[in-house]
């Protein structure tokens, strides 16, 4: 952002030096890139970042002056209405200027300026402009972008003779719709575009640029002055989709003071008649739903300074600090013997919404070069929490077992809505909007916080499915969000771990070269997670889950409280994503696990003798699960059995359809001795047939 020092001080009598007012201003946090001479004025190029800006013109650069000096702004940025004694209860016919779209237009206003004549700007117009790298055009438009660099509200005045029935209808493009700009460039519109439209067509890309066809030329006797508030999203929308960037975009879609707009209008009322002639006539201004100052409350200004940067500011000095910079005192505020204060935010501060934006304010002003140099406190070695401890431990389980950890966005499309099931107890019912929506989206679309980690891990599979990458194992571990009805109305916040696996085996095992990797991949990963989370007594129950497929999919638990997740992705979601594989997920809720109690690590001696292995297979119902099989063996107490594992299961031909082979693994060991096949066999007997007597199942081989 250019700033001329002489327009500045014409603002504000101060008596810095253009180096000293860039040194002043760099402190302050707007930094100042350079200081370039221009005939005998200096501009001085800020550097502003998206949050500032109310510093887009020298009024806003004069506020932080204001405080800086102390000096207050001349009357020359006040009303200008009363100087001109301007009929502001004549006022246009209703109908004269129709929003059919007020989501995208909060409020328009309209002027009409009867017989100006056009010509050229006068000298110290042009050579301000010139400096600030603006063309001037003539004085009627040169008044426009005066007034835009000055109080940093742009407009536009189009030749009045040139609207079809002398009227705006400010409304959403329709298909088809065209419009030739000031750029002389025929642009397609969509409807997503906001168009300012007189009764037939398009004059204006709301927010953007003017229309060539309804411009101000040398034959112009009436004008009229627009000066509007657009949506920001919308006019960021419009300007990348055109790949049209003006000064009045880069403005708007940053955010400009919907409250100055009737001052403005003044202010170019004001100049056109001094400068070009011309009598003032009728103004109108539609504001559908004017919208409501923000306060913030602060229980101790002062005291909040020093806890949150270690600044020792006064109470008084904190606001003049906030009266300067526009941030007033409420009337609701308790009476002056309260520390605590309600502030009330200034329109053109879109950045300031919590105490903590109050407190910046005071401390850039105060001086972060004041800030002491000095360590916190430490009263112990710094050590990682038991959460933080166990989270890593989890991270690394996953990690050794040869998984990559994603980071994705903590904001999603609502295309997601009802999708994926969310852990239990995410959701509060009683609230009318279940998830936490953005008021400001820095991705289009992402227009809430995710409530799941499913959506990024499933979008990563895609992006390494189109690379060719088709054997993946991801881990996400982040929190989800999600409404929340209390008496602080925060949203609820839950640390999730989940996971996807598809494809091969990353690590081929000899005896089985390139396995597909399925469901009990995914089961085991979880099952290894929690057991590194000293949790062993994990249980899954086969289970029907929204997002995925029916008889491959299960829920998690612990000690009977539901978890979790665990299966194959559905085919809706596989066919949205173009999935030619299968894709496994889960998804745990990883707060819950953290807070249960831990089973004791038990250590046992390394075995001294070797031990034998018998696989076997049953024909099992579909309903008969792998660790229902387990868990008799197990009941049957033979000290002989030191493990039961799952190998395999097999549908298809051979097998009924109802029906499917499971195959399991038991492992026989002595302590005291090396066994023999007989030592085995008998025990080994006992235990299938108490298998097949308890679950009704019959073995294969």
């Amino acid at each position: 952002m250019n700033i001329s020092y002489n327009w500045l001080k014409d603002l504000i009598d101060i008596d810095l030096t253009a180096e000293e007012a860039a040194v002043q201003l760099t402190r302050v946090g707007l930094a100042v890139d350079g200081i370039h001479p221009h005939g005998d004025d200096f501009v001085i190029d800020i550097d502003l970042t998206s949050n500032r800006p109310d510093c887009l013109s020298h009024l806003g650069v004069g506020r932080e002056l204001r405080v800086i000096t102390g000096k207050p702004l001349t009357a020359e940025t006040q009303r200008h209405g009363e100087e001109l004694e301007i009929p502001y209860p004549t006022v246009l016919s209703p109908d004269f200027v129709k929003i059919e779209n007020p989501e995208l237009c909060y409020r328009f206003t309209a002027r009409i300026i009867r017989g100006v004549e056009i010509g050229p700007s006068p000298e110290w117009m042009v050579r301000r402009l010139e400096a600030l790298s603006e063309r001037s055009i003539n004085n009627v438009a040169d008044i426009t972008n005066y007034v835009m660099l000055e109080l940093g509200q742009p407009m536009h005045a189009f030749d009045l003779d040139k609207l079809a029935e002398n009227r705006i209808v400010v409304r959403a493009a329709r298909p088809g719709e065209t419009i030739k700009t000031l750029d002389e460039i025929e642009r397609k519109v969509e409807p997503s575009m906001l168009m300012i439209c007189d009764a037939e067509k398009p004059v204006a890309v709301g927010g953007v640029m003017g229309g060539l066809d309804s411009s101000i030329t040398e034959q112009t006797k009436n004008v009229l002055l627009e000066v509007a508030y657009f949506d920001r999203a919308s006019v960021r929308s419009t300007s990348r989709k055109l790949n049209l960037v003006t000064e009045a975009s880069y403005r708007f879609e940053r955010g400009v003071d919907i409250n100055n707009l009737q001052n403005a209008s003044d202010r170019a009322a004001n100049l056109i008649c001094d400068l070009a002639g011309g009598e003032l006539g009728e103004f109108v201004d539609v504001y559908p739903r004017p919208t409501e100052s923000k306060t913030v409350e602060s229980p101790d200004i002062s005291k909040a300074v020093k806890r949150l940067t270690g600044l020792e500011v006064s109470a008084k000095e904190s606001l003049r600090i906030l009266n300067d910079l526009g941030i007033s005192e409420d009337d609701e505020s308790p009476a002056s013997g309260s520390n605590s204060k309600i502030f009330v935010s200034p329109s053109w501060r879109h950045d300031i919404a919590i105490e903590e934006d109050l407190v910046e304010e005071v401390a850039r002003h105060a001086g972060y070069e004041n800030v002491a140099n000095e360590l916190p406190p430490a009263y112990h070695a710094g050590e990682y929490q038991h959460t933080e401890e166990t989270e890593r431990k989890i991270r690394r389980t996953l990690a050794d077992q040869g998984f990559d950890e994603a980071m994705g966005y903590s904001f999603i499309d609502k295309k997601h809505d009802d999708v994926y099931e969310l852990v239990p107890g995410l959701l509060d019912h009683r609230a009318e909007n279940k998830y936490v929506e953005l008021s400001d989206s820095v991705i289009e679309g992402a227009v809430r916080m995710r409530p799941t980690l499913l959506p990024g891990l499933v979008e990563s599979a895609r992006v390494n499915f189109n690379q060719q990458n088709k054997d993946l194992r991801l881990f996400e571990v982040g929190r989800v969000f999600a409404s929340h009805l209390s008496e602080d109305n925060l949203p609820t916040e839950r640390e999730l771990l989940s996971l996807l696996i598809t494809g091969k085996e990353i690590f081929e095992e000899r005896a089985l070269p390139g396995r597909e990797l399925d469901f009990y991949d995914a089961k085991g990963a979880v099952e290894s997670a929690l057991e590194s989370a000293g949790i062993t007594s994990a249980e899954f129950e086969a289970a029907e889950v929204k997002h995925l497929r029916p008889g491959q999919s299960a829920n998690i638990s612990i000690n009977g409280h539901p978890i979790g997740t665990v299966g194959r992705l559905n085919e809706e979601i596989a066919a949205n994503y173009k999935f030619r594989q299968p894709v496994y997920v889960a998804e745990i809720d990883l707060q819950t696990v953290l807070a249960e109690p831990r089973s004791p690590v038990p250590y046992a001696a390394l075995p001294r003798f070797p031990s034998i292995v018998r696989d076997v297979s049953f024909t099992v119902r579909r309903d008969i699960t792998f660790g229902m099989v387990r868990d008799t063996i197990k009941a049957q107490s033979v000290e002989l059995c030191r493990g039961v594992e799952f190998v395999d299961v097999y549908e298809g031909k051979g097998i009924a359809a109802n029906e499917r082979s499971l195959t399991i693994r038991l492992e026989y060991r002595s302590d005291t001795g090396t066994l023999v096949d007989d030592d085995v066999e008998q025990v080994h007997a006992r235990l299938l047939k108490a298998v097949e007597e308890n679950l009704h199942i019959k073995q294969r081989f």
